[in-house]
């Protein structure tokens, strides 16, 4: 009886002790399982950082850039979540925000749903069409030579009534929030949404008021902002030039000289210069040029659809370092203004 009640209880330790590896395993094997989904993955030398996923990449490649800039410590386990997660066939292109100590779970939930981070799009101060796509490019996944073909496709330029000469009216100078991975064509769909905005029927009555087009608005706006960049005096450029087309006078506007020249960035035009032959040249052709010498801003564009009510039609840099103008009604009193600007830079020693 004894040895019977002995063996009975070796057998209940054996037992015990079995169960007790096989909780210890399941633990381990639990915890190890967790780990891979749960576990803090992503080891980051900052709080976040910004993946950029290029469109075409697949999973191999997204795996390698992840690992190349040290976003993952555990490739293995990454690959096991993906492919659990369907990630490995739903790759998509964008910026990612990552945080750190994000477990395998979470980034792949970020990436495979697609949650983009925006970026910012901003540009001013450029002339030419090439120049934005230069610009853009530096912000967004589309390279400046799909960019320019997007701008200058004949096909969109026709469906919307305009050409390779009025097509920089629709790139109106701000910051826009977009996604990484927008196309060339998405691009240029979006600024002409922008474009639209602004021409709201008021507008388009404002435009109307003054004589012109929304696309002469755009042109006169880009001569007015080269002209001047203070903004409370924009009104009266912008006046004075509606002046001179009302009566059938040449803008002569140096900026439009050195858009034809196509030497941006010079601060003096000389009177060979004023001879070149193009549409440009406001010396020697009457009315507007063809398009926009620039890309107006909304301050310029509001300025051409509200001028400032004078006579003025000549305009001559005050003799000081302002930036304004003076403005005159006749030849005779621009004439004592240019006198005296003419004298002020001798003072200063400016040729």
């Amino acid at each position: 009886m004894a040895r019977k009640r002995k063996k009975y209880s070796n057998l209940k330790w054996i037992l015990l002790s079995v169960l007790f590896v096989l909780l210890v395993a399941g633990a381990l094997f639990g915890y190890h399982f967790y780990s891979y989904i749960y576990g803090r993955n992503v080891k980051l030398e900052t709080e976040t950082t910004d993946f950029y996923i290029q469109t075409g990449w697949d999973f191999e490649k997204v795996t390698e850039a992840l690992q190349e800039k040290n976003i993952i410590k555990n490739e293995q386990s990454f690959i096991w979540v993906a492919t659990r997660k369907n990630y490995t066939n739903k790759v998509r292109s964008g910026k990612y925000t990552i945080r750190n100590h994000w477990s395998n779970s979470e980034l792949i939930d970020l990436l495979r749903a697609g949650k983009q981070t925006p970026v910012k799009v901003t540009f001013h101060n450029i002339s030419r069409l090439t120049q934005l796509a230069g610009l853009v490019s530096e912000q967004i996944e589309a390279d400046s030579t799909k960019l320019i073909s997007a701008f200058l496709d004949e096909n969109w330029m026709r469906d919307h009534k305009l050409n390779s000469q009025t097509m920089q009216a629709i790139f109106i100078p701000n910051t826009y929030e977009v996604y990484w991975n927008i196309t060339a064509e998405q691009f240029v769909k979006r600024m002409y949404q922008e474009y639209q905005h602004f021409w709201s029927v008021a507008n388009q009555n404002k435009a109307e008021a003054v004589g012109l087009t929304p696309l002469q608005v755009s042109t006169l706006a880009s001569i007015v902002e080269a002209e001047t960049k203070k903004r409370d005096e924009m009104p009266k450029v912008a006046g004075l030039y509606i002046n001179r087309l009302a009566i059938g006078m040449r803008l002569q506007s140096d900026p439009t000289v050195v858009f034809a020249l196509n030497r941006p960035g010079i601060h003096r035009v000389y009177f060979d210069d004023l001879k070149i032959q193009s549409p440009y040249n406001t010396y020697i052709h009457s009315g507007l040029p063809p398009g926009p010498i620039g890309f107006p801003g909304t301050s310029a564009l509001n300025a051409v659809l509200n001028p400032f009510k004078s006579n003025y039609i000549y305009m001559c840099a005050k003799p000081d370092y302002s930036g304004y103008h003076n403005f005159a009604s006749s030849y005779s009193a621009h004439q004592r203004n240019a006198a005296t600007y003419r004298a002020f830079l001798r003072k200063e020693g400016i040729r």
